[in-house]
């Protein structure tokens, strides 16, 4: 064993944070919805966070829920998850739910900076679906 006893995370900066958030909230006000929008970093903590007037009250913490569940399982979305869950027994799934703050809700995706994990987003106000193409418009927008 060597003599490291700590490693360096790499974390998404504030400006590419905010960036993010604004592009999700773009897209949002494109479909005509309000959303919470949440960004962390590599180790889900809040980095930056947008409310768009007259998002639904809950998707405050859906949204960083969404958020924060992705960048907890290495950057692995909702949909992907639940995918390799289906070979688990069902404790396994009612397990991670019974943490508290993680969710298999769609509406959230990683942030990467080539193949390392610097952060995640999560979207919340409008469908899945909807939920989804504001988090595909801010990861576009993460290298803009």
């Amino acid at each position: 064993m060597s003599g490291t006893v700590a490693i360096n995370r790499p974390v998404i900066h504030h400006a590419a944070a905010a960036r993010v958030a604004a592009a999700a909230v773009a897209k949002a006000e494109a479909l005509g919805i309000q959303v919470c929008v949440a960004v962390v970093d590599s180790s889900a903590r809040l980095v930056a966070y947008l409310r768009m007037p007259n998002a639904f009250l809950i998707s405050d913490q859906v949204s960083v829920a969404k958020a924060k569940s992705v960048a907890s399982v290495d950057g692995l979305p909702a949909d992907v998850l639940d995918q390799a869950l289906t070979g688990e027994g069902p404790w396994v799934r009612e397990g991670l739910l019974n943490v508290p703050g993680f969710t298999l809700i769609r509406g959230a995706l990683p942030l990467r900076d080539g193949d390392a994990l610097i952060g995640a987003v999560g979207v919340s106000g409008g469908s899945e679906a909807q939920d989804l193409l504001c988090a595909e418009a801010a990861v576009a927008a993460l290298h803009s």
